[in-house]
């Protein structure tokens, strides 16, 4: 079995060869033989006419004779037949005679005045299936002669066969050569991602197989570069994952920890019980959010999360809202300004209610006391847009493709400070997503974000 792909290019490259070869030897040989045999034809006959010519200037009377000594001069074989179609001469006695076996009459032909030429069986062992005869006739001291003539037509298209099988041949031998050394060129590639590939299983992300080609083998090597690098991200933001969770997750569950130990251990008022059982509650019920959090956001992107599509007033959800949190808008002071038109939507309507409590709960946590926060939608024949702004914290610019990550916080210092497990951006952009809709953040520090969400009037699933 050939594994190599080294050595399975260069065996197909040698059977396209072989079967090219194989195609040109029988064409060229189909196209070139008739020519050949045109060409030898034509010379054949002018060389008889002028045999025939010099036999006319001859002073000698012996017909016999003076074929001998004219057959001795060339290459040709000569048979000589009479009126009564009597070989009366053949420079190759003892042999058979070059017209056996021919289907047609050719003496009668050439005896007749007429010029005989073309292809006749092969009366002789030969390599050839036939031969070619040329007749001429002529007079001679009153009588009349045919005279035929048969080039070595078999030992030249011998020759030229083996002169095209040997050219083919060498190109065969050397583009063999240079496929072996191309193809390890092409190869070496191939072999570079092999091992790249391996160290990538093996966890190690820190490869580099980027390359200057404009070829496939070149695009190939660049894909599988970004792959790795996309893989390595990944990687990173699985690790920052986990700590993340096991960060959030550990806070809650010291202060319960705690607290509990405090409550068995030592001797308090009622009202410290009663502060105590308060903060493990708030964290149990932390825990509780984390982890429902944590179920939902997993559902939504493994596309497990039913999207049930109807149609409502999405400026009245959005009012709705709006006064379910008003306990924390008004306990931080927090004047909210509101510039709805109105819009029908076509969505889920618990789901899309999940994102704007998410944008709405951000933007009254990160702004400070006595601020603002502006909520506006505005739709067209096809889209609404919603805008969530505050004049909160922000964020810095390279901050805005992260501020979507799972647990990612803009103001870690504020981590006590400000409640809230990192989720809800995460929450709220895969939400969208499920609605075929995009959602952008865009702020500076110190000067509030912004958050734009565009949705589809109509759910496309």
């Amino acid at each position: 079995m050939i594994k190599s792909l080294n050595v399975r290019v260069v065996l197909v490259f040698i059977g396209a060869v072989l079967i090219s070869l194989i195609v040109g030897f029988s064409v060229s040989g189909r196209f070139y033989i008739p020519k050949v045999i045109s060409l030898v034809e034509q010379d054949t006959t002018a060389n008889g006419e002028r045999l025939l010519q010099l036999l006319e200037q001859s002073p000698q009377d012996d017909l016999r004779m003076y074929m001998e000594q004219a057959s001795a001069l060339t290459n040709y074989r000569i048979e000589v037949y009479d009126a009564a179609k009597r070989l009366v001469f053949d420079n190759r006695e003892g042999s058979d005679s070059i017209l056996k076996g021919n289907s047609s009459d050719p003496i009668q032909i050439v005896l007749d005045g007429e010029v005989f030429s073309g292809l006749s069986d092969a009366g002789e062992k030969q390599r050839g299936p036939t031969i070619l005869l040329v007749g001429l006739p002529f007079d001679f001291h009153g009588g009349h002669y045919a005279m035929f003539l048969k080039p070595r037509i078999g030992t030249i298209l011998e020759v030229i066969r083996g002169v095209i099988l040997t050219i083919l041949v060498i190109v065969l031998l050397v583009g063999s050569l240079l496929i072996l050394i191309a193809a390890r060129y092409v190869v070496r590639p191939v072999r570079v991602l092999t091992q790249a590939t391996r160290k990538l299983a093996a966890g190690d992300f820190d490869i580099d197989v980027q390359s200057n080609r404009q070829d496939e083998i070149g695009l190939l090597s660049n894909s599988f570069h970004h792959m790795a690098m996309e893989l390595k991200t990944l990687d990173r933001m699985r690790t920052d994952f986990v700590n993340n969770v096991s960060h959030e997750i550990q806070s809650p569950l010291t202060s319960i920890s705690g607290f509990t130990k405090a409550l068995r251990r030592m001797q308090v008022d009622e009202a410290q019980r009663e502060r105590y059982l308060a903060i493990i509650e708030e964290e149990s019920e932390r825990l509780s959010r984390i982890g429902q959090n944590l179920l939902r956001l997993s559902l939504l992107q493994a596309g497990r999360q039913r999207v049930e599509p109807r149609k409502f007033a999405l400026d009245e959800q959005l009012r709705h809202i709006v006064i379910a949190l008003e306990p924390q808008w008004r306990g931080k002071r927090i004047d909210v300004e509101l510039a709805l038109e109105e819009a029908t939507v076509e969505a889920d309507e618990d789901l899309l209610r999940q994102v704007w409590t998410n944008l709405l709960q951000n933007a009254i946590k990160f702004s400070p006391e006595g601020g603002f926060v502006r909520l506006t939608l505005a739709a067209d024949a096809d889209r609404a847009v919603v805008a969530v702004a505050d004049n909160g914290i922000g964020f810095e610019e390279e901050e805005q493709a992260r501020i979507f990550a799972p647990f990612y916080k803009v103001d870690r210092s504020r981590d006590a400070a400000v409640a809230g497990s990192g989720l809800g951006l995460s929450i709220a952009q895969r939400i969208v997503e499920l609605h075929r809709g995009t959602i952008v953040a865009r702020g500076e520090p110190g000067k509030g974000a912004k958050l734009n969400v565009s949705l589809p009037l109509r759910y496309r699933a």
